[in-house]
């Protein structure tokens, strides 16, 4: 059926032949209003009675150029090829039955713009336009390669179908990788977290590495206060007691200078003399020696570990392998950082009682018996 149906297409409308068909001397159809369309082009000075020619002419056969000379019948004249009209019936007849009850549906087919009565029914392939028979035949597109309507629309669809699933597909694309991106972000969020988690625990570590060492150097500056404070208050009781005893015998010395009676002065005043002579004597009692208060021999140096806390840094990634092996030996040795410097940190020791400077200790005396 559809080679029949190629066998029944107008060279000039390009569609099935519209009634009457007639045929030319070189055996060639043309619908009959195409012919007369193509002959008033071809002839536009003779002259016309209600659209067709009355009186003879010529024109070219648009299939093989052969030239088709008319009579004063003009394109009435020509035969009519009955048997081609037969085998539109048929076809049409054929189609119906085989398209079964379903409604053709009827589109309005836009005309040319130059041939207002001419419909558009072919396509020029030169300028990639639709266009009308008479525009191929005489007009604009006469010598430019032109094609069925439908074979171009046929074509143009498919091309057209192949680039919206290309479409679709590049959509799909581009949204896989929109999804990739915002998985993405939200593993880079999450590693930074997880990341910032690990400074700051890195960090608390540090802290509480400084704080116990903190603590543990001002444990031995109270130590050596604390030491220092008691002995001199020890010192300060001492001093009172003697100056207590000094204060009686003082007044033990002037109720005895009130005694009138001599014989019984004579007999205190040799006690008391004794008395006073020991209590003026001081050398039983400790002295402190010039700058035993002073505690600036504790004295502290952090410039280096301040000059590399300044320079603490994230570690290259090749390190990283070295830094998760070496966490287990936090506080325990030198922990190197970016620039070189190093941050001692020696294991806990039991307190030891802090050795003080014989040059500042105390110098105690043995009392006298």
């Amino acid at each position: 059926m559809d080679n029949l149906e190629k066998q029944l297409i107008c060279p000039i409308c390009l569609e099935m032949f519209t009634k009457p068909v007639v045929i030319l001397p070189c055996q060639h159809n043309l619908c009959r209003k195409c012919a007369n369309d193509v002959f008033q082009a071809a002839n536009p000075y003779l002259p016309t009675r209600s659209g067709s020619l009355t009186s003879g002419g010529r024109f070219r056969c648009p299939s093989c150029r052969h030239e088709v000379v008319l009579d004063r019948h003009g394109v009435y004249g020509l035969q009519r090829n009955l048997l081609v009209e037969n085998i539109i019936d048929m076809f049409k007849q054929e189609s119906s039955s085989s398209s079964g009850p379903t409604q053709e549906r009827k589109e309005e087919t836009p005309m040319c713009d130059v041939h207002e009565d001419e419909k558009i029914n072919i396509y020029c392939v030169t300028h990639a336009v639709p266009t009308c028979s008479m525009c191929k035949v005489f007009g604009a597109h006469k010598d430019c390669e032109v094609a069925p309507l439908g074979t171009v629309y046929e074509t143009k669809r498919s091309e057209l179908s192949d680039g919206i699933a290309m479409m679709v597909g590049n959509n799909d694309r581009i949204q896989g990788i929109i999804s990739q991106l915002d998985e993405a972000c939200r593993v880079i969020e999450e590693n930074g977290r997880r990341q910032k988690t690990k400074v700051c625990e890195k960090f608390d570590h540090l802290y509480s590495v400084l704080e116990e060492k903190k603590k543990q150097m001002s444990q031995k500056v109270t130590a050596e206060q604390e030491e220092k404070v008691n002995y001199i208050q020890g010192l300060t009781k001492n001093y009172g007691d003697h100056l207590e005893e000094s204060c009686k015998i003082v007044e033990r010395g002037i109720q005895t200078m009130e005694e009138t009676e001599m014989a019984l002065f004579l007999q205190n005043v040799r006690d008391l003399l004794k008395k006073i002579e020991d209590a003026s004597s001081t050398a039983h009692l400790d002295k402190v020696e010039l700058g035993y208060e002073k505690m600036d021999h504790y004295k502290v140096d952090f410039r280096r570990e301040r000059k590399a806390l300044s320079n603490l840094n994230f570690m290259p990634d090749d390190d990283d392998k070295n830094e998760e092996g070496g966490d287990g030996e936090a506080g325990e040795g030198a922990r190197t950082v970016s620039g070189g410097a190093a941050v001692s940190a020696p294991p806990a020791q039991p307190n030891a009682p802090q050795q003080i400077n014989p040059s500042l200790s105390p110098t105690r005396s043995t009392p006298s018996t």
